[in-house]
């Protein structure tokens, strides 16, 4: 007689500042390449932190080694307290859900389906998959074309539809890689927004981007990370400065408060 593994619990609702997952002079190697060197990073319930810097800067590697999807080559990822590496894939589930940067699929499922398929990691009713997966479709402006196929849809439409996927899994910490990068104006500020409202809702939020005007508008924290290093981190206020951006891009950078917010706002230098 085989006995069935219990199904494992979702964990407790976190409290605000609660560290949810942090690396720890962390190094990963891709291949005979070190990407991440001694990297000490913490994730924290209720904020949004971004992680920012130049192309092969090593953020979508941070990001994975966050998401347990990387094995560290030294140091430690943990994950609500506990090594990564000691979650079960179903543990794992409950606890983070990961966005990558692209997603395919091999067959024609239509975006409801696709949406459900965050739910798979949950033992619970209909009714709440039901609720689940309308809430995050309602939250992404996927609803209209729920019947449609996956396959048929634009690239801006299916980095919504993945990243419904992701909020109807309902865990509390979420990681994004560049969820932004395909989209248009306004459903890059949906999308941010709703990263937002899940951390004000007490999750934990890692968002990979490129545009460090969303990222100085809408994270709580920022890590700016430069050849696997994490250069400076803290309030995009502190973080995003002339000389620092500069020279960390390699490209002289403009930094001024917005003139009726004071928001920091990024531009590059232009001879005219």
């Amino acid at each position: 007689m085989r006995l069935l593994r219990p199904h494992p619990a979702p964990p407790p609702p976190a409290k605000p500042g609660d560290i949810l997952a942090e690396a720890a002079n962390l190094h990963v190697r891709l291949g005979p390449r070190e990407v991440l060197h001694g990297v000490d990073l913490t994730v924290r319930a209720g904020e949004v932190l971004a992680l920012v810097g130049p192309n092969g800067a090593g953020k979508s590697t941070l990001l994975s080694a966050l998401a347990a999807d990387l094995p560290a080559a030294a140091g430690v990822v943990r994950i609500h307290g506990r090594p990564a590496t000691d979650w079960s894939p179903a543990e794992l589930a409950l606890r983070r859900a990961v966005l990558p940067q692209s997603a395919t699929l091999s067959f024609p499922f239509a975006v409801a389906d696709v949406v459900r398929m965050g739910r798979a990691p949950h033992v619970s009713s209909p009714a709440e998959d039901d609720l689940a997966v309308a809430e995050a479709m309602a939250a992404t402006e996927v609803t209209a074309f729920a019947v449609r196929p996956f396959s048929a849809l634009s690239g801006g439409e299916r980095a919504r539809v993945a990243l419904a996927r992701v909020l109807a899994q309902r865990a509390p910490l979420l990681l994004l890689d560049e969820p932004t990068a395909a989209l248009d104006l306004r459903h890059q500020e949906l999308v941010l927004r709703v990263c937002r409202e899940r951390a004000r809702a007490g999750d934990a939020v890692v968002v990979v981007l490129h545009d460090l005007g969303l990222a100085a508008a809408y994270a709580h924290r920022v890590a700016l990370l430069c050849a696997g290093r994490v250069a400076a981190g803290g309030p995009p206020a502190e973080v995003f400065e002339e000389r620092l951006l500069s020279d960390v891009y390699q490209q002289p950078v403009e930094v001024f408060p917005h003139p009726r917010t004071g928001a920091v706002l990024i531009t590059p230098k232009r001879l005219a």
